[in-house]
């Protein structure tokens, strides 16, 4: 995904972006937990994309990527055809952080105002102009020569019936990334989300997360 990321949406891009800030590079780096992001140093003036290992396995199975923002907009937007894949979802991944550079490079990103009308114009540039789908082509033909299998084949999602069928109250979870994981109890199960207790400094804490967000706690 990070040479994807420089040979295919970078590469013919770069001018551009630095016509809007001289000397702006790119680093790409993989992370070891879910957290997956675009940021910028202006004392560098350098962008930072990381991906998230934890994401990538989350990509590989319906159950777990359906949480996703990168899923509904695939589904919403009508990306790669409105199909919802491993091999969709992370060459999407790819263009969804990118367009986020794009946003920052041409001064649209602001606090509050991240995945704004001029972020999803960025976004929908990349998906039109065929830059998502050689990126797809990219993943799949190095994925091929490393051995790895890189699925094409349509998700089947659950429904969201199945999804809140899949808690109890009483169940131990757990859920969020790194040193910002939290286990807890599920409390309450609601139509979209379920309501846990976490127990944290001696106080205890409600949060509402999002059912596909939510692992067995071991």
């Amino acid at each position: 995904m990070c040479q994807a990321t420089r040979d295919i949406l970078w590469a013919p891009a770069a001018s551009w972006v630095r016509k809007q800030n001289q000397c702006a590079g790119l680093v790409l780096r993989v992370g070891s937990g879910q957290a997956t992001y675009h940021r910028y140093d202006p004392r560098k003036k350098q962008h930072l994309i990381t991906y998230g290992a934890r994401m990538i396995a989350a990509k590989h199975q319906p159950e777990t990527a359906q949480g996703w923002l990168s899923t509904r907009e695939i589904r919403s937007r009508g990306y790669f055809e409105g199909e919802v894949s491993v091999l969709n979802l992370l060459a999407h991944t790819c263009c969804h952080e990118f367009a986020h550079l794009l946003q920052h490079s041409a001064g649209q990103r602001h606090y509050g105002s991240v995945h704004n009308r001029h972020f999803y114009e960025a976004l929908d540039e990349l998906h039109n102009s065929g830059a998502a789908g050689a990126t797809r082509q990219y993943l799949s033909e190095q994925a091929t020569l490393a051995g790895i299998e890189l699925s094409g084949a349509a998700f089947e999602l659950p429904s969201p019936k199945q999804a809140r069928q899949q808690w109890q109250v009483g169940d131990a979870v757990r859920f969020g990334d790194g040193r910002s994981e939290k286990k807890g109890e599920v409390i309450r199960v609601n139509r979209k989300t379920c309501t846990v207790l976490v127990s944290h400094q001696s106080r205890l804490l409600r949060y509402r997360v999002p059912l596909q967000l939510l692992s067995p706690a071991a």
